[in-house]
């Protein structure tokens, strides 16, 4: 191709198509994750009006299931809807982590850790692509709020970024090998993440391997030229034909190496003519099958947060139930933005819930008119108050935990008047339960349940369906309380990370703080058991197994949680890590031995120092449960760990030098000499007093006190020794 052909391939003709140049066909992308949200072809339709489509269970509920296999099956059932609407890449799914509770964009994220979100997410990409569509892993990197999100600088540690930040990207990157990756518009340490040359072609293609094309985030280049030469292939939307210009002339001038933009567009290249190749003229879907499976999904996701006396589930001869609050019978479902699916249908609570109860339902809209329905609650045996958020949205971060004021009247009132009153949630991200769900007998956290969600929630309240959803982010007692506070949304232009690896619950426990939900945590209408825990090594990771028993009186499904500690670590590390899970299916009295594959890449911590992953060697303690703070067995198993000899230099102290055996014999043996010599400082040092006090000197700075005794050439003759 000409210089021009190739730099009109980097960039778009449109909002959601690629550039058909030459022989290189156009191809269409496409917003999701949680549905195939493709604009209305012609004029007078604006960007959000979209063809109809399931909508799925947004990520905040999809993950709540924590099963695997049911993402990939979403996976895949969204890409038999792209392959009918001729969509070749779906813009999704979004991995940042839920850093702070108020993040706007967090229904569209799976949790608060990485392993979980990782694991999540692989299989969600893999079922997309399995089918022939492409996914776009989103938003490289360090996403985490809205607030000024297309200029704020995330300034975090190189520890906390790889661990936390980087590692489900990783994941789904090197096991699932997604077709494109998509950057974000904020910084990181200073540097637009669409110009971050480390971020994009060190790490993301010298490191892990992506062989995929890096589309931008939609406007979120601000220099095409300085974009292409960290290594981003596409620049969306367009047209741009300026930037087309000044990367052409950038290449004839010089200034921009050929080579680069050349592998830009051929990637670009690449993508089209392999999605061209996969797609199905004529495809069609079964839109009631995938309502049905997206029912089936936001049942699984409901997280059962406190029935105390057994309230639920009702019975379907309950006498007469109160169901209160407008989300009820107008749902929220999903968030807004881009993300915005328009259904193929929605289900409302309400009508499900008269679909499966016997006796008389009454409604009352609650919002505005409190006493009404108090009242309406107080001749009911039971009341249901549905209460929320009212928006949360891409472009905006929200600006309290709280209820909405007009909703928490709603619960207080009925809870008075009503002993048996159920709350059920519809939110995007966690609101604050307390203090007013000590009133309340039953609470049911609904999220965002996608277009089924209502008949879903009625599924649940009636049994049909067993609970067995759980948190994917800590409920905490106050916002304050979390570990973020401080630090978010940032100031000026910059948000500091100053929580570190301590995000979410591992910085909850590290600081041994009540919560008022707990990480992992959720309810069933049955019960479990855990026995014959048993741990070993293989490969370098741990091989878990426990047997698991469904004791109580219903069917149900157990999400058995694992988590591992080093309690004598060389690094600061939270009490506690997830580092891999399991939903097992029980009948009524049935047990199953689960089996819990820990890998060695996912014990591994980043050392800043020797600049790899580390699996620190030591006494390993590895929890199962059904949630971070309910741990119901455990076992201690000794890791051998990798290599973590770090060089010694001139800049290590004393301490260090003492502290690896080769530096110890060196060290111990210039000492020596020199105290024969008459070095008294070098003598000293075998005085415990004196060694504390110069314990943290390093080894150059020693000279000061040493004299000529410890000039260049004994260093230079240590540093041989020791290396």
């Amino acid at each position: 191709m000409e210089i021009e052909e190739q730099a009109a391939l980097t960039s778009g003709p449109d909002f959601w198509h690629t550039r058909a140049v030459a022989d290189v066909p156009a191809i269409m992308v496409t917003d999701g994750p949680h549905g195939v949200r493709k604009q209305v072809a012609g004029e007078g339709h604006g960007l959000l009006d979209s063809e109809p489509s399931t909508c799925f269970p947004p990520a905040v509920a999809l993950a709540s299931t924590w099963d695997p296999a049911l993402a990939r099956r979403v996976g895949e059932a969204l890409a038999q809807e792209c392959l009918a609407m001729d969509v070749a890449v779906l813009l999704g799914p979004g991995v940042n982590l839920k850093r702070a509770p108020l993040g706007g964009r967090n229904f569209e994220y799976f949790a608060e850790d990485p392993i979980l979100t990782g694991v999540m997410a692989t299989e969600w990409v893999a079922g997309l692509q399995s089918r022939g569509v492409g996914a776009s892993l989103k938003h490289f990197a360090i996403n985490s709020q809205e607030t000024d999100r297309m200029r704020v600088s995330a300034d975090v540690d190189e520890r906390t970024l790889r661990e936390m930040y980087l590692r489900a990207f990783q994941r789904v990157i090197q096991r699932a090998r997604p077709w494109t990756v998509m950057c974000s518009y904020n910084r990181i340490n200073g540097v637009y993440a669409s110009q971050h040359h480390w971020l994009l072609t060190e790490v993301l293609r010298g490191e892990w391997g992506f062989e995929g094309v890096l589309v931008s985030d939609w406007g979120a280049v601000v220099d095409r030229v300085e974009a292409v030469r960290a290594g981003l292939d596409l620049s969306m939307p367009g047209p741009d034909d300026a930037g087309d210009r000044a990367l052409a002339a950038a290449v004839r001038a010089g200034s921009l190496p050929a080579a680069a933009l050349e592998t830009a567009a051929g990637r670009v290249e690449a993508l089209a003519r392999r999605a061209a190749a996969a797609a199905r003229p004529g495809a069609t879907y079964d839109a009631g099958a995938h309502h049905a499976l997206a029912r089936q999904v936001a049942a699984r996701a409901v997280v059962l947060l406190k029935n105390d006396g057994g309230l639920l589930p009702l019975a379907p001869d309950e006498p007469s139930i109160a169901v209160l609050g407008e989300q009820a019978r107008t749902p929220r479902y999903q968030g807004g933005g881009s993300s915005l699916v328009n259904p193929t249908r929605l289900d409302g609570a309400l009508d499900a819930i008269k679909a499966l109860a016997a006796g008389e339902v009454r409604f009352a809209g609650g919002y505005d008119d409190v006493e009404a329905a108090a009242a309406l609650a107080r001749e009911s045996s039971v009341a249901i108050v549905f209460a929320g958020t009212e928006e949360e949205t891409e472009g905006s971060d929200r600006t309290a935990l709280e209820l909405p004021a007009a909703h928490l009247a709603l619960i207080e009132a009925v809870a008075a008047a009503n002993p048996r009153t159920v709350v059920v949630l519809s939110n995007g991200a966690v609101v604050r339960t307390t203090p007013w769900d000590a009133a309340v007998p039953a609470l049911v956290e609904g999220w965002l349940l996608g277009q089924a969600g209502g008949g879903a929630l009625a599924d649940v309240l009636f049994g049909v369906v067993n609970p067995s959803g759980r948190l994917t982010e800590t409920i905490p007692l106050r916002l304050a309380d979390h570990p973020a506070y401080l630090d978010f949304p940032g100031e000026q232009g910059h948000v500091r990370y100053g929580e570190g690896v301590h995000v979410g619950y591992r910085g909850f426990d590290a600081r041994e703080q009540d919560v008022a939900y707990p990480f992992g945590f959720g309810l069933s209408y049955t019960t479990f058991s855990y026995s014959g825990l048993s741990v070993s090594t293989v490969d370098g990771g741990l091989l878990v197994r426990v047997t698991v028993a469904n004791t109580g009186g219903r069917d149900g499904r157990e999400i058995v949680q694992v988590y591992t500690s080093l309690p004598v670590s060389r690094v600061r590390r939270a009490p506690r890590e997830l580092k891999a899970f399991a939903a097992v299916p029980l009948a009524v009295g049935e047990s199953a031995e689960v089996e819990l594959l820990v890998e060695a890449a996912d014990l591994a911590y980043w050392d800043v120092e020797l600049g790899r992953w580390v699996v620190e060697a030591g006494q390993y303690t590895v929890a199962v449960g059904s949630s971070s703070r309910d741990l119901r067995a455990s076992a201690t198993v000794a890791v051998a760990g990798d290599d973590e000899r770090r060089p010694l230099t001139a800049e290590s102290t004393i301490a260090e030098w003492f502290a690896d055996p080769r530096g110890a014999a060196a060290l111990t043996e210039a000492f020596a000499a020199m105290a024969s010599a008459g070095g008294g400082m070098a003598a000293g040092v075998a005085d415990p007093a004196m060694f504390s006090l110069m314990a943290s000197t390093p080894l150059n700075r020693f000279a000061a006190f040493a004299g000529d005794a410890f000039g260049p050439a004994t260093m230079a003759a240590l540093l041989k020794a020791a290396n």
